[in-house]
Order: C-alpha cells, then structure tokens, then sequence
C-alpha cells in the first residue's frame, strides 16, 4: 500500500469510529433524558407499560431454557424488571446497563438477591472484559435497537466467545417501527427488519483454543403475543439461539432455507400464487378450506406451516380469530412478518419445529395445515 493508499484508509477509519462515538453520545443523551423519572414507564417508553408488563413479563420468561444454578448475563437491564425474575433461579446474575443512575435503581430494587452483581458498563466497549466460554444464558431487553449495524455485529461476535457451548442466547427487539406511544424530542433507535439480526446471529462463530468451531442455532423466532393481543401489533419479536458446535446436523431447515424456500424461491412462488402464498390455489384454495373450519369469533387457532401468513391474515381478518402460525422455515416466517405491518389483527407468529414444539393442554380451538405434513418422515408424524 503506498503513502497515499494509506492515507486514505486512515482517513476513513477515523471517520468510522467518529461517527460511532457519535452514536454513542446520541443514544446516551436519549436515555439520560428518558431515564429522569425511573419508572416502568419512562423505561418502556409507553403510557400502558405497567398492564403491558404484567402480560409480557411473563410470557418472555416462559420462552428461556431452563437457567436453574446457571450463569447468566444480562444486558441492558434497566432498572431491572427482569432482573430479580432471573436471580430468582439462577446461580449468578450479571446485570449491567451503560446509564448509571438506572443500574443503581436496579441494583436498589434487586440488591437483596445475593447472587446478582451490578456493573454500569457500555456494551460496546472494548475495555469490557467478560471470560470467553463463562456463561450460560445471555439475555436482552430492548438493547440492539440501540446500537449501530456495526455495534451489533461486533457484539454479535463477542457473545459468541462470552457464551458456552450448549448456552442460549436470548434477545428481544422492536422491528419496523416503533410500538411505545410516549412523546420524544428525537428517536435514535434502529427499527429494522427482523432478518436482519437473524442473518448477524447465523454468522456468528467462535474458534476454541483447541481449534473447535462452534455457531448459533436457532431454536425460535417469534413475535411476543401480549403486543398482538393487546396492540394488534407484530413488530415486537424475540429470538432465541443456542451455541453448537459447527458439525451438529440442521440439514432439513438448512434445506428449506438455502435451497427449496430461499428468498428469491419465495417470492417467485408469491408472483405465481398472489401476495402472502406459496401454495397452489393461492386465496382462493384457502377460502375454500378456511370456510370448512366453522370458524367463531374469539377462538385460537395454530396453523402448522404457515409460510409467509396469507391464511393466517385471511383467518384473522374475515373471522376475527387469533392465528398462532409456526414454520421451521427462518425466510417464510421473515416474510410474514413483513407482510404483518399495519395489518392490526390478532396474528402472531414463530420459526417453530411442529413435530418437537409443544403448547399447553386446551390451548388451540382449531388446528389448520396445509402442505406441510408430507415434508415429516413417517415417524415424526405425531401432530
């Protein structure tokens, strides 16, 4: 590289890290204002946050693994409505938030817990040193949609190494828009499209002092139901990944996604069957099949396949019902949540394995597939 290559490269990595210190200040400023009155409200950025909570609180609890005696690192705790639920259990809590005065609340409110620790730290700074392959469950609230695209990658990467093999990584985000209705001067925040956290996470990779490779898995992608229930609203999506090593077998959903659903695939079939299908017959074959189910207004139904959500929106719009749609396909259930924005109606849905997801007794009035059972071998077929 001669002097003048060189030159430029400088030039263009120093205005790199300019603009993230810039970031940083921005999203420090928006949360110093928002964090004046240290309440569930002003952290959730919305005036329904305390009835809000009591629904998702728990809902967001049930979709972790099992943490008991586990290490767990939290990030972007805030002034801890988590925390306490995670220390309730685990063998060691680290909370850590970037905004001093919302860890010391959070260190006020759960303190008591011996095994929680507290730490004001930002987690996109290098001098913050976590011992690679040290913890089990890291879980997040509302924290990558506060950092730049390149903060979460090289987040990403670091998690990766912090984690061990076989511990989950849990994180929960808004998408497309906002969702909170309190008034702000200015908005920082990155409401991106789901897949693109999907896609930062299925490249993340670790390398062992033994030479090991180890990835993420996905286990579920999904849209947190207390916001489609009580906003008709789709964008609120939690993720949920474990560390494997890099020759555990995914082949079938690696299939589905790389080769028979791929993006490019999807949309050819959309131009062919109308928009929010992949199935022959399109809206019309599902008018059909739908109109057979006697479907009443109020009832839950899960629809086992649901590709990219066209049925799952017919249902829920002409019937009134509520539509759980699960598909082991990452890119359909991307595109359905696509297709969600500014629909308003009671659809949520999940990357889900149909012959291993499990729900409670009594939980579905109906259940509704289509093309999907020919994909199961023979002895998985216990739906």
């Amino acid at each position: 590289m001669d002097a003048s290559a060189a030159a430029a490269a400088e030039i263009a990595a120093n205005g790199v890290l300019a603009k993230l210190e810039e970031e940083r200040e921005a999203q420090k400023r928006y949360w110093e204002e928002h964090s004046r009155d240290l309440t569930v409200e002003a952290m959730m950025l919305d005036s329904r946050a305390a009835d809000l909570d009591k629904e998702e609180r728990p809902e967001i609890l049930s979709l972790l693994p099992s943490y008991e005696g586990k290490s767990v690192l939290e990030l972007g705790a805030g002034i801890g409505r988590f925390t306490g639920e995670l220390a309730k259990t685990a063998g060691h809590v680290l909370a850590m938030d970037f905004i001093e005065s919302v860890i010391k609340k959070n260190e006020s409110i759960n303190g008591h817990y011996k095994n929680a620790s507290f730490m004001c730290a930002d987690v996109t700074s290098p001098d913050l040193v976590i011992e690679d392959n040290s913890i089990d469950l890291i879980f997040s609230n509302w924290l990558l949609m506060y950092l730049s695209d390149a903060e979460v990658e090289k987040l990403v990467e670091r998690m990766v190494k912090w984690l061990k093999v076989g511990g989950h990584i849990f994180f929960r985000e808004s998408c497309f828009h906002q969702s909170g209705d309190s008034k702000r001067k200015v908005n920082p925040t990155h409401y991106r499209e789901p897949r693109f956290y999907t896609k930062v996470f299925k490249e993340g990779h670790a390398i062992d002092q033994s030479g090991n490779s180890s990835e993420l898995s996905l286990l579920t992608c999904k849209c947190v139901g207390a916001y489609v229930k009580n906003k008709k609203n789709q964008n609120q999506i939690c993720w949920l990944w474990q560390k494997v090593n890099s020759t555990e077998d995914r082949d079938f959903q690696r299939f589905l996604d790389n080769v028979q659903y791929k993006i490019s695939g999807i949309l050819c079939y959309e131009r062919v069957f109308g928009q929010g299908f992949v199935s022959t017959g399109g809206i019309e074959t599902t008018k059909e099949f739908v109109d057979l189910l006697d479907l009443k207004p109020g009832q839950k139904v899960l629809d086992v396949g649901c590709g990219i959500g066209g049925g799952d929106f017919y249902m829920a719009e002409n019937y009134d019902v509520h539509v759980v749609g699960i598909d082991l396909s990452i890119n359909m259930v991307s595109f359905a949540l696509e297709h969600a924005i500014g629909r308003k109606c009671a659809v949520e849905f999940e990357v889900a394995d149909c012959t291993t997801k499990t729900y409670p007794d009594n939980t579905f009035d109906v259940i509704y597939s289509r093309d999907t059972i020919l994909h199961i071998q023979e002895s998985r077929k216990t739906i």
